[in-house]
C-alpha cells in the first residue's frame, strides 16, 4: 500500500495563505516520536510559544483516554497535536475544549472525507459505530490563562489486519471519498481554528456549543454502560448532553466516564 509522507512544505505554506489557518504560529511534521502531546507539553513553558502544531509520522508511545497505547504503522494514520493558549477562557470552561475539538473533527470528515461521522460521548469519533478516532486533550500549565494541549489521533489507510482493536476503522475501510493526509490535516486545522475562535471569543456560546454537539452525538438514546471515575458502573439510557457538556444518563449527570454503547446482547 502507498503511504505517501506528509508534504511539510504544502502546510507551512497553508498558514501564510489561509486566513483561518493563521491562529497556528508554526507546523512541525518529525517522522517519529513517543507522544506529540508530550513533546508539545514539554515545549509549553518556552517564552515565544504560540499556538502549535506537531505532527508524527509514527508514534511508539501515543496515549488515549486512561493512558491507553494508540499505535499503528508509519504514515497509516494522523497522529496530531495542538498547543492552544486560552486567553480569555474561564478555567471552569476547560472540560468543552476535548468536545468542540470533537465537532470539529466529525466535520471535517463530512466535508473532506465524505464519511458519515458521528461522536461517542465525550471525544471518540465513529463512522459505522466503529472508532476511527480519538482525542486527549491534556493541561499543560495552569494558571489564570492555562496552555492546553489537544491531541488527535485519526486511522486513514489502515487495514483490517492493522486495526488495534475489532470494534475500530480507519477512512480506507469506510471507503472515504479523500485519504490524502496532507489535506485532511488542513481540513482539522480549519476547522479546530475555526470552532475554537468562536468560542473564545464568545461567539460561540455554551448552550449553542451543546446544541451543536447534540446534533452529532451517536451517544444520546443509546442504551450505555459508564464506568465512573469513583469505581461505580452505571447502566441505563443517554438521555442527552446538558449545557455543561455532561452525559445524562437516566436521572443521572456524568461529567467524566468510560462510556461503552451497549447492544441488545450486552
Amino acid at each position: 500500500m502507498q503511504r505517501p509522507p506528509l508534504d511539510a512544505e504544502q502546510l507551512r505554506r497553508s498558514l501564510l495563505e489561509s486566513p483561518e489557518l493563521s491562529f497556528f504560529s508554526r507546523i512541525d511534521i518529525v517522522e517519529s516520536t513517543g507522544s506529540t502531546n508530550t513533546d508539545l507539553i514539554a515545549r509549553a513553558t518556552e517564552p515565544d510559544i504560540g499556538n502549535a502544531v506537531l505532527l508524527a509520522e509514527s508514534q511508539s508511545h501515543g496515549r488515549g483516554r486512561h493512558a491507553r497505547a494508540w499505535v499503528s504503522p508509519p504514515r497509516a494514520q494522523l497522529a496530531m497535536s495542538l498547543l492552544v493558549k486560552l486567553d480569555g477562557v474561564a478555567p471552569a470552561a476547560l472540560g468543552w475544549l476535548s468536545l468542540l475539538t470533537g465537532i470539529a473533527v466529525v466535520d471535517a470528515l463530512r466535508a473532506t472525507a465524505g464519511v458519515s461521522a458521528e461522536l461517542k460521548w465525550p471525544n471518540d469519533v465513529l463512522i459505522d459505530g466503529r472508532k476511527v478516532a480519538g482525542i486527549l486533550a491534556e493541561v499543560a500549565t495552569g494558571g489564570a490563562a492555562p496552555i492546553v494541549v489537544v491531541g488527535i489521533g485519526l486511522n486513514v489507510s489502515l487495514t483490517e489486519e492493522e486495526l488495534p482493536v475489532p470494534h475500530a476503522t480507519s477512512l480506507v475501510l469506510a471507503e472515504a471519498k479523500q485519504t490524502d493526509r496532507t489535506v485532511l490535516v488542513r481540513a482539522l486545522l480549519t476547522e479546530f481554528a475555526h470552532r475554537f475562535t468562536a468560542w473564545r471569543d464568545k461567539d460561540w456560546l455554551p448552550g449553542e456549543l451543546a446544541v451543536a454537539y447534540r446534533e452529532r452525538c451517536a451517544t444520546i438514546g443509546t442504551t450505555v454502560r459508564a464506568e465512573l471515575p469513583d469505581g461505580r458502573t452505571l447502566t441505563g439510557v443517554a438521555e442527552g448532553i446538558d449545557d455543561a457538556g455532561r452525559l445524562l444518563i437516566d436521572d443521572e449527570a456524568v461529567s467524566a466516564a468510560d462510556v461503552t454503547h451497549l447492544r441488545a446482547q450486552d
